[in-house]
């Protein structure tokens, strides 16, 4: 991987500055000028945006402080022999950077706080989320982009706001099926990449990722592993028309779960097709083969050829927000805490209306259903499969430019046979409240 980084940097590096087309390639806005090619969502690696577009900002830096009181009715800890619940109380300092010139950008949010639990004492710990983003243009029309995710003890189930853990992805993949929402856990996820505009219709990219999933040594759950998942994509990328894209990518993943060893590597190639009804709404659809290798530390290696298709559609208006992604393919466990290989079927669904000037109401919800590929054993418990169910929504106040409160519910439900932890009460309430104070300064353009 090393190897082929280098390479994208000496690419990069060496283009000359002057192009066939004025413009840079714009890396996933919605500009639909007819010299500038956009990079459609199955390609650019981000999530469609959460908020709606009068909420949308840049070029600012920001801090503020959110204080949440939840209740949760079932904290889904194993060995229990009835449903536990508790109160639940956050305190999460905030910080938020974004700056954007012609030829770069950079964006950088940190959290750190602390949950604390009232009665069950040994969950309560740090919270810990960061992002961060930086675009640069090496010429008008090459450009490098890198990104970097940290989570500590953070969801989007455990969250005051049901947002706070990102948007829908277009891109191919699996972001992780949310397993034990309250466990002690850490995550990071880092990439790179790079898309190179060489004509006025043809565009060329690829991406390099690796992510990990640690739960903490005193973990309340039987069953759930460490993962690590590494992986590339390359794509080819053209326009058909002022506001249509086709094109195909390759990608290559690798999951690893421990300390029971499994492994999975997938390589899948997927044609796609984006339409931009719209500058702000776009629809898109993937499909293509996928070929598996999967294996265990005592058993041999074992492959098969499978379908896969993706499909996802955004829609950003200055009141309204939503995203909507779905997909069938074959995935390693390694970011939810399951072993084993999967045929994986995952729908997401985020939505945000502002009703009124100092209003606006949200809704999000999940879907996962994971059965084993054909051929593979049935280890440990967790490599049988199943289902996870989480959703919420909430109600948002703006007092004033600097505070607003917030109001939701969320449901999580999940059903793995022989996770004792959750066998015999598999769902989850929570109801919360939370004040949010903040601010934001402009920065010079």
């Amino acid at each position: 991987m090393l190897k082929i980084a280098c390479f994208f940097l000496v690419i990069a590096t060496t283009t000359p500055l002057w192009s066939q087309v004025e413009p840079a390639a714009n890396g996933g806005g919605f500009d639909l000028d007819d010299s500038r090619m956009m990079t459609p969502p199955p390609v650019s690696g981000d999530a469609y945006p959460v908020v709606v577009g009068s909420e949308s900002r840049s070029n600012y830096i920001g801090a503020g402080l959110i204080f949440t009181a939840a209740h949760t009715d079932n904290l889904l800890i194993g060995g229990e022999t009835r449903a536990t619940g508790d109160q639940i109380y956050s305190f999460l300092p905030s910080f938020n950077f974004d700056r954007r010139t012609p030829r770069q950008g950079e964006s950088l949010h940190y959290s750190a706080g602390f949950d604390l639990y009232q009665d069950k004492d040994q969950l309560s710990g740090v919270n810990q989320d960061a992002t961060a983003d930086y675009r640069f243009h090496v010429s008008p029309y090459t450009v490098l982009d890198f990104h970097d995710e940290l989570r500590q003890n953070n969801n989007l189930f455990n969250q005051g706001n049901p947002f706070a853990g990102g948007g829908v992805s277009g891109s191919p993949g699996s972001n992780g099926v949310l397993i034990a929402p309250f466990e002690n856990q850490l995550s990071n996820m880092a990439s790179a990449g790079i898309e190179y505009q060489y004509a006025r219709n043809a565009m060329i990219g690829g991406r390099l990722s690796d992510a990990f999933l640690q739960f903490s040594s005193s973990s309340n759950s039987q069953g759930l592993n460490n993962g690590n998942t590494a992986g590339g994509t390359a794509f080819y990328n053209r326009r058909i028309a002022r506001s249509q894209y086709v094109g195909v990518t390759y990608q290559f993943s690798k999951f690893i779960t421990h300390p029971i060893d499994t492994y999975t590597v997938t390589n899948t190639v997927l044609g796609f097709y984006t339409h931009y009804f719209t500058r702000s709404f776009s629809f898109s659809i993937l499909g293509g083969p996928e070929h598996y290798t999967s294996w265990y530390s005592s058993t041999p290696k074992q492959g098969s050829w499978t379908p896969a298709v993706q499909g996802s559609f955004g829609w950003q208006a200055l009141r309204t927000n939503i995203a909507v992604s779905f997909s069938h393919i074959v995935s390693g466990a390694s970011g939810s805490g399951l072993i084993g290989t999967y045929n994986a079927d995952l729908v997401a669904l985020n939505g945000r209306f502002a009703f009124a000037r100092r209003w606006s109401t949200g809704a999000n919800a999940e879907y996962a259903l994971l059965n084993p590929v054909s051929g593979t054993p049935k280890l440990f418990g967790f490599g049988t499969g199943g289902h996870t169910v989480s959703g919420g929504v909430n109600l948002q106040h703006t007092i004033t430019e600097s505070l607003y409160a917030e109001g939701g519910y969320a449901y999580f439900h999940e059903s793995y046979p022989n996770n004792p932890g959750v066998s015999l009460f598999p769902s989850s309430n929570r109801e919360y409240i939370s004040i949010n104070y903040g601010f934001r300064r402009p920065l010079g353009r």
